[in-house]
């Protein structure tokens, strides 16, 4: 199977001098094709740090990272920002993420095109995208404030899907959510990977929902990769004692069960 993100002993430092912290270290996995991996730890183990590393936002100071063979890491000016094409985040919180003085459809045709975003041009585009994410095409008319936190996620969805990515990174994008918009969100993401054999990056620290979405899972803990294995694996024979602490904390039963 083809691997479509690789990344080789990540290494990210934070500040200078005495202060300088060594966020992460030596992080590696690896996404194939049609499938998403799990990045899972609590708050402050590096998550986000790793996904703004893998899209050129946080500087790496060693490391490969690979989009089908392209090192995002090595890469500067023009032909960083065609990589970053390559790989679409979708971010945490879809109160924030999207411009409220922009519609649905202004935003979704400056993804298209930031140089051409014509509604009107990419209407079709606009219909089709929305239509992905089980909206309706007059969406596109309507404001962010005109939508439910759902529903916002779903439009940051058709979002990173608009240039057609090789890889999307989903980061945290259910934890600002109650469990029952989680669960729709999450259906209309696995719909999407049937449809579409998407290739992704979730990040969380909810294991219940990385169960739900994920084939194989990577745990981080301190900026550190501590285990790493297919799904079933990890779940039913953890190995490192992070793991179990992890694992002890989802609650039993709930919607994503």
């Amino acid at each position: 199977m083809t691997t479509v993100l690789q990344v080789d002993n990540l290494d990210v430092y934070f500040g200078h001098g005495r202060s300088r912290a060594h966020v992460l270290q030596q992080v590696s996995f690896a996404v194939k094709a049609g499938t998403t991996l799990g990045l899972v730890g609590e708050s402050g183990s590096g998550k986000s740090t790793t996904a703004k590393a893998i899209v050129g936002v946080v500087r790496s100071a060693a490391g490969t990272v690979l989009v089908n063979g392209a090192n995002i890491a090595g890469a500067r000016g023009r032909a960083l920002n065609a990589l970053r094409r390559r790989v679409q985040m979708i971010p945490q919180d879809p109160y924030a993420s999207l411009n409220p003085r922009m519609t649905v459809g202004e935003t979704l045709a400056e993804a298209i095109d930031p140089r051409r975003a014509s509604v009107r041009a990419h209407a079709g585009k606009i219909t089709e995208l929305l239509a992905l994410v089980a909206m309706d095409a007059d969406a596109s008319q309507r404001y962010p404030h005109e939508f439910s936190g759902g529903q916002r996620q779903r439009v940051a969805i058709a979002r990173a899907l608009a240039v057609q990515p090789e890889i999307i990174i989903a980061d945290e994008i259910t934890s600002a959510l109650d469990c029952s918009v989680q669960a729709e969100v999450l259906g209309v993401l696995r719909e999407l990977r049937t449809r579409l054999k998407l290739s992704m990056l979730f990040i969380s620290h909810d294991l219940a929902v990385v169960r739900h979405v994920c084939d194989e899972i990577a745990v981080l803990y301190q900026g550190r990769i501590v285990e790493y294995g297919k799904r079933d694996d990890v779940f039913d024979a953890p190995r490192h004692d992070y793991t179990r602490l992890l694992l002890d904390s989802v609650p039993d039963g709930g919607p994503l069960k």
